[in-house]
């Protein structure tokens, strides 16, 4: 599914890649028809939005939202298991799935991270990659309405895999959870999670190798074998 594709690099620290390119995104955006015209629209808005501008503040404003606190992090099991001893086995679960389909990791990011996850699901048949996006619909929920809550273009991104996925999340509800949720990207937030951190984080976590949040370029990973019998649930006409 090359929408998957195209929100994981989206999803992903803003490069020059991208930059070089926004007309061939569009192009592959526009040819989308497993999310409304709507939606494409908002993708291509997102696109001008993120890359119009210099390339580095575009990169300060995306370190910005994602790599400070914890209620916006890429990372699937932060938002399940946060840093309990359970998230290194989700882990460790989720890399032999990637592994039983041959889809090789060559890049430094954990399993869990979105945009890896998003690549996965993209070389899986059509229905399987519904069911997997299904899987974290909540997650995705929980995200869009975060970002909406910030007023954040990138809310698009989940809007969209909620799209594709076919679930029915409450957004409306989610969105009055998170208007009550005291922001955690502030200093004074962030003083309080170093200091926890500095308590109950230690060597046998298991997770001192997290990657550095400032990625330079979108993930590249092997492409396993596809299935010609792909499934395909709903198709949006122009």
């Amino acid at each position: 599914m090359e929408i998957l594709k195209i929100i994981s690099r989206l999803m992903t620290y803003p490069c020059q890649e991208m930059q070089s390119h926004q007309s061939e995104i569009k192009q592959a955006i526009d040819a989308s028809r497993d999310i409304s015209p709507a939606m494409r629209q908002q993708l291509k808005d997102l696109l001008q939005a993120v890359y119009s501008g210099d390339l580095m503040d575009a990169q300060e404003a995306y370190t910005g939202l994602f790599d400070r606190g914890r209620s916006l992090s890429l990372l699937l099991f932060e938002h399940v298991h946060g840093e309990s001893r359970d998230r290194g086995q989700a882990m460790v679960d989720l890399m032999a799935l990637y592994e039983n389909h041959g889809f090789a990791i060559n890049v430094r990011e954990l399993p869990d991270y979105i945009p890896l996850y998003l690549e996965y699901l993209s070389h899986r048949p059509h229905l399987e990659a519904r069911e997997g996006l299904t899987d974290v619909s909540h997650i995705l929920g929980l995200l869009s309405a975060r970002l909406q809550e910030r007023n954040s273009p990138y809310a698009s991104l989940f809007d969209a895999l909620l799209m594709i996925s076919g679930a029915q999340v409450d957004i409306t509800q989610l969105r009055k959870q998170t208007a009550s949720e005291k922001r955690d990207d502030t200093l004074e937030a962030l003083d309080k999670i170093w200091e926890e951190e500095a308590v109950t984080f230690g060597a046998g976590d298991g997770l001192e190798g997290s990657c550095p949040s400032s990625r330079p370029l979108p993930p590249q990973h092997a492409q396993p074998q596809r299935n010609a019998n792909d499934a395909v649930a709903v198709r949006w006409a122009n």
